[in-house]
Order: C-alpha cells, then structure tokens, then sequence
C-alpha cells in the first residue's frame, strides 16, 4: 500500500470520525442539561492524559505522520485548547492541512530518513516510522479520546470508531 493511502487517507478519516464522536459528545450533554466542556478535562487514569490533550496529541500525530514521511514541515498548533469547540476547530485544521497533500509528495518516502526529535542523532526509514511509531501513536491517542467520551456515557459503537467502509455489491 502507497505511504499516501496509509497515512493522508486513513487519517483523514479518522479525524473526521472523531469530530463526528465531539458533535455526539455534545448531543450527549445537551440532551442530558450539562455543560459540555466538563468533557476536556475528563481522563481515563490520574496519569494519562485528559480529553482535551488526548485530542490534541492525535492532531500532532497525524500532521507529523503525513509531514514527516513526505518531507515537508508540518504546521505549530499551539496547545491552549480550551473548549470542545475549540478542539474541533483544530482537528479542521489538520484535515485542510492533510488535504495538502497529493501521492507525488510521498515519491521516494522508501528511501527518506525520519528524524526522531525525542531520540537525538536517530531516525527511521519513513515506511518503517509510519508502521512501526507513528500510526501506532496516532491510534493510542485516538482511541484514548474515544474511550474517555464512552466513559462519559457517550453512546459510540465500533462503527462511528470505524468509520465509512468501501463496499462493494457481492
């Protein structure tokens, strides 16, 4: 599979399944009379992170994922998210940013060299810095925000997780 399907496709989709789960977390509220912007704080474990930060970490993750495997510089989000909207309005943004991208940008990525800023002097080969860290950290973040939204009684199944399918007639 193209490194531009397994990245800007898929997370494209995913970004936009998860507003989708913000827009039922406010439905959730409304229907319920409380304040939806207890949901940004809401965390699974003292030491994990809140909603809001789980949020934006899945929005670093899948700018990065696409920036860095195409060799491009992805965009500063300053992290002082402070509402549900807000956070929307993020996720906006890193889908028009994906939209950027185009398959040609991804020609050589078999070759390229990820640096690793967290790990000094070290990097990836792209595919392997795609399959190996950066997907994998994409969907640990992902998944955190949707089980903190179920958490709250949000009511999400495996198909607003999974998204639209490509189906064909049999």
């Amino acid at each position: 599979m193209p490194l531009y399907d397994a990245t800007v496709t898929q997370l494209d989709k995913m970004l936009a399944n998860l507003d989708s789960w913000i827009e039922e977390a406010l439905a959730h509220a409304e229907a319920r009379g409380f304040d939806p912007s207890c949901y940004a704080t809401y965390r699974l474990a003292p030491d994990q992170y809140t909603f809001t930060r789980q949020v934006q970490a899945a929005c670093d993750a899948a700018k990065f994922v696409a920036a860095r495997s195409a060799g491009k510089d992805a965009p500063k989000h300053e992290d002082g998210d402070a509402t549900v909207e807000e956070l929307r309005a993020r996720i906006a943004l890193v889908r028009e940013f994906l939209a950027t991208f185009t398959p040609a940008d991804f020609e050589g990525a078999d070759d390229r060299v990820v640096a690793l800023p967290f790990l000094p002097g070290k990097g990836m080969k792209a595919e392997a810095y795609v399959l190996q860290m950066a997907l994998p950290n994409f969907y640990f973040h992902l998944v955190h925000a949707y089980a903190i939204l179920r958490h709250a009684g949000v009511k999400l199944g495996k198909m607003p997780f999974i998204g639209g399918l490509d189906l064909v007639e049999l």
